[in-house]
């Protein structure tokens, strides 16, 4: 999958992709890369997010309210990870996630909205992703309206042309209290588990995990070799 890494890489940089979305004038939160706890985070506001550039799965994310959580943060990143940080405002809200599966034509799979209740911890962590225990219950259908739906598929099939996708990835959103979608990281190695998102909406979207897996093999394989797997 992911032919030459392009695409891959590009996303493994979260200031790239951001940028690379931000360009197609795609929403993304405001941000800011920072390499010092004592910069200026310039005009965003708080509370934001602090995160290593390079890092996947959650690893490192801290949510941050006032200065001195924010240079600590940084410098944490900066120190643990030897990485800059990428500092973005946070945004309060539903988190829905969107699977796509294909190239030239795109599947998008049944919408998955992580499901925070009254967790205190309202974003996704190291911990969610790895521990059963600690992740918040996904619905799949996502409860949101057709016409939300029908932008988020629309932003999440640009965002994967943007970021010169191949084969599968899922669109991590926010939307906030007036609706606005904000697109928060694109995974172009979305895991395959049992428990994972991206299974969830294929199973919601008549796949077993077997024929899911087949699908993307399958859709790796026509677009490399020209014809599917027999």
């Amino acid at each position: 999958m992911q032919e030459g890494g392009v695409g891959h890489g590009l996303a493994l940089d979260k200031v790239i992709t951001k940028r690379l979305i931000r360009d197609r004038g795609l929403p993304t939160p405001n941000f800011r890369v920072m390499r010092h706890g004592t910069e200026s985070p310039g005009e965003l506001r708080f509370p934001m997010i602090v995160k290593p550039r390079h890092e996947s799965d959650s690893c490192g994310v801290q949510l941050v309210h006032e200065p001195a959580q924010l240079r600590q943060a940084v410098e944490v990143i900066v120190t643990r990870f030897a990485q800059d940080a990428l500092v973005e405002e946070y945004i309060e809200g539903q988190e829905i996630w969107v699977a796509l599966l294909g190239n030239e034509e795109l599947e998008v799979l049944p919408l998955v909205e992580q499901d925070f209740g009254d967790r205190d911890t309202r974003f996704v962590t190291w911990e969610a992703k790895h521990m059963v225990v600690a992740a918040p219950p996904r619905i799949c259908p996502a409860r949101i309206g057709n016409r939300l739906a029908t932008v988020l598929r629309d932003i999440s099939v640009a965002t994967f042309r943007a970021c010169q996708c191949r084969d599968y990835a899922r669109i991590d959103f926010r939307i906030d209290d007036s609706g606005q979608p904000f697109v928060l990281e694109i995974n172009t190695m979305s895991g395959l588990g049992m428990t994972s998102a991206y299974v969830s909406a294929g199973t919601t979207a008549g796949y077993s995990p077997s024929s899911l897996v087949n699908r993307i093999l399958d859709v790796a394989h026509r677009r490399y070799f020209g014809i599917g797997i027999r």
